[in-house]
């Protein structure tokens, strides 16, 4: 028996009045146990094929092991099992290079192996394809235009080199003018620059909370996030993802019971969650966690990486998004590898808070800044998204993104997909399930143009493998229409209709002129 967990949240558009949902239909209980079979089978083996490994009667592993003899290991025993035998067999469809820049359209490179995956030769081909893998969410990832252009003057103003570190010549004056740029748009008082994304929370975590701190993290957060808390030395908590019921649990607890053996208060306790999950595509459900951080006098930290650009009326997040005070939010993080089209990340928030960043981070206060035109980019950008450039071209993008992503997430979920997230998340998870899927899926999409990500263990649980899709202010309606159609040929190949909430429709039996209506109307 299926059922559908459904949770009601605020439109795009604080001034529209219809709701939006966020949609995690359980797994058909056959589905789940065909899943969990199909890995058992897989594992049985793999463990034959070691053993015949052992004896000689089977090739043997090669300099590609992740756990190489002499090494420490790199693995777990079950992850390098899993790439041994699992993963390698597979690998074809994961970290596919391009020979284009990551826009709307991208052209993949054809590889080919003699040695069941352990090593590619390029075949030479590339292969045009409609790109739905890129965190390109308005469409900035372009080799002309406005924002390539402010990128070529920059490297003939100040070249390609980067400035040294900030405390010993200080910070390039296009720094500042990014930094101060970031500040206005989110409407807070300050903000400082890195020049990595995953370095921003790894790194700077650790100067906002250590020993005699609680963190409390939704248990789907990122790699960085969970990586930046442990370094911070700080006690580390989970809640079940956005789950206020036992957010307020662990809020309450850790007011009640203090620090361990001691019980004495924490010093401080730090709420961390991201806007829009990447994985899950499900948005945080920000004014519940600021009306709890508010009650127990907690502080709190959202990742805006996969929101800030991407959602809200405005491009400015999950802040915008629900109409809530920047100011309710303690510490602002973001990205610009991806509305941005760039590279780095930031840290905004009070100017007490940003000016602490700059003194005891060690990826401020040890590691260059950004060459001039990665910045360039993003400051050409984040002027678009503004409409400091005299257009509105910003407000047109985010449009297009809010209409792609309903668009293409209804027809999805007509279709009889199980789509995961919330209505307006540009991450669009359509579950796969079975382990031999995710290689069918990628190649057959690829064979009719499609670029996609497919995701399985370890970044996802093993029973909850799945293909992403990522949309942007750059897929026209045709190439939308072209990936529907050919992820309706490859779901009915497969059999991915898990859903069943409704009847399953194919794409030529559905109501064209009602999703075109609905599409040029949002």
């Amino acid at each position: 028996m299926t059922a559908t967990k459904k949770s009601e949240q605020r439109s795009m558009n604080p001034t529209h009045t219809e709701s939006s949902r966020e949609e995690f239909e359980e797994t058909p209980t056959w589905t789940a146990v065909v899943t969990v079979l199909g890995y058992a089978i897989l594992s049985a083996l793999g463990w034959l094929r070691d053993f015949l490994r052992n004896v000689g009667l089977e090739e043997k592993k090669t300099s590609h092991d992740p756990n190489p003899k002499d090494f420490v290991p790199l693995y777990q025993s079950y992850e390098c099992f899993y790439t041994r035998n699992l993963y390698t067999r597979i690998r074809d469809v994961f970290n596919q290079p391009i020979a284009s820049v990551a826009g709307a359209k991208v052209d993949v490179m054809e590889r080919v192996s003699d040695d069941f995956n352990w090593t590619f030769k390029f075949s030479g081909k590339k292969i045009p394809s409609i790109n739905l893998g890129s965190y390109n969410y308005l469409g900035f990832a372009e080799n002309s235009g406005p924002c390539s252009n402010q990128a070529i003057k920059s490297i003939e103003k100040y070249g390609l080199t980067t400035s040294s570190t900030r405390h010993e010549l200080g910070t390039q004056k296009y720094m500042v003018e990014l930094e101060t740029l970031m500040a206005k748009y989110l409407s807070v008082e300050d903000c400082i620059a890195f020049g990595m994304g995953f370095a921003t929370n790894a790194l700077n975590i650790p100067a906002l909370a250590g020993k005699g701190d609680l963190i409390i993290s939704d248990t789907l957060n990122h790699t960085s996030l969970i990586l930046g808390a442990r370094l911070s030395g700080a006690v580390i908590r989970k809640f079940n993802h956005n789950d206020m019921k036992d957010l307020e649990t662990e809020l309450r607890n850790a007011i009640i019971h203090g620090q361990p053996r001691t019980c004495r208060p924490w010093k401080k306790i730090l709420i961390i969650v991201e806007g829009v999950y990447s994985m899950e595509g499900s948005l945080c459900k920000l004014p519940e966690i600021i009306a709890l951080k508010k009650k127990y006098k907690a502080y709190l930290y959202v990742d805006e990486a996969h929101s800030i650009g991407a959602i809200g009326s405005h491009g400015r997040g999950v802040v915008d998004y629900w109409n809530v005070s920047p100011d309710d939010i303690d510490i602002h993080m973001g990205t610009f590898t991806k509305s941005f089209g760039s590279a780095g990340g930031y840290i905004a928030g009070k100017k007490s808070l940003i000016d602490h960043i700059r003194i005891h981070t060690h990826s401020g206060c040890y590691c260059p800044s950004m060459s001039a035109p990665i910045v360039y980019q993003i400051i050409s950008a984040l002027s678009i998204i503004m409409g400091l450039d005299g257009t509105n071209d910003g407000q047109k993008r985010i449009k297009q993104l809010a209409r792609n992503v309903r668009y293409f997430r209804r027809q999805l979920v007509d279709m009889g997909f199980i789509v995961y997230g919330n209505d307006n998340s540009p991450v669009v998870p359509v579950m796969i399930f079975m382990p031999a899927k995710i290689a069918a899926v990628n190649r057959e999409m690829l064979k009719r143009g499609c670029a996609v990500v497919t995701v399985g263990f370890p970044a996802t649980a093993l029973t909850e493998s799945r293909v992403r899709f990522c949309l942007s202010a750059g897929h026209t309606k045709e190439m939308l229409d072209d990936a529907l159609k050919a992820m309706d040929e490859v779901g009915h190949l497969v059999s991915l209709r898990y859903s069943k909430r409704n009847p399953p429709l194919r794409w030529n039996e559905l109501n064209r002129t009602d999703y075109e209506n609905e599409y040029f109307s949002c």
